[in-house]
C-alpha cells in the first residue's frame, strides 16, 4: 500500500510532485478503563489518509509597528529572530510538529530535512 501524500483527488501535492513515501507505524490508543496501552495498526487511520493538511515551514519571525510595515518596499530587508543556519519550525495546520533544515532539491526548488520531532503537550 502506498503512503504518498496526495490531494483529495488522488493527485500528487499541488506542485505536481509526490512529497514522500512515509513509513506507517502502529498507533497507540488508550481508552477509559484500559490497562496498559494497546497497539492498533495504523490502518485504523485509513479513513483520514486523504484529508489535506497545511504544512508550513517558518524561517523566522519579526515584530514591527504598522507604520514600519507600510514603509517597506521592494528591496527592504526584514530582520528575523533567527540566525542563518538555525533550524526552522515546521507546522502542520498551525501546530508545531518538527524542526528542520532547508535543503536545495534542484536549481529552483527548496525542501526541508526534518531533524527533530517536537513532542506535543497533549501526548504527555
Amino acid at each position: 500500500m502506498s503512503s504518498e501524500i496526495t490531494t483529495p483527488t488522488g493527485e500528487p501535492n499541488g506542485n505536481g510532485q509526490v512529497l514522500s513515501d512515509l513509513p506507517l507505524a502502529p498507533v497507540s490508543r488508550r481508552t477509559a478503563g484500559d490497562g496498559p496501552e494497546t497497539q492498533r495498526p495504523s490502518r485504523d487511520l485509513e479513513a483520514v489518509y486523504d484529508v489535506p493538511v497545511l504544512v508550513s515551514a517558518v524561517l523566522g519571525r519579526s515584530t514591527m509597528q504598522v507604520s514600519q510595515l507600510l514603509k517597506l518596499g521592494r528591496g527592504a530587508v526584514v530582520e528575523l529572530d533567527r540566525k542563518a543556519g538555525d533550524p526552522i519550525d515546521i507546522f502542520v495546520n498551525n501546530r508545531l510538529i518538527a524542526r528542520g533544515e532547508v535543503v536545495m532539491l534542484d536549481e529552483t526548488k527548496l525542501g526541508i530535512t526534518m531533524t527533530e520531532i517536537v513532542k506535543s503537550d497533549r501526548n504527555g
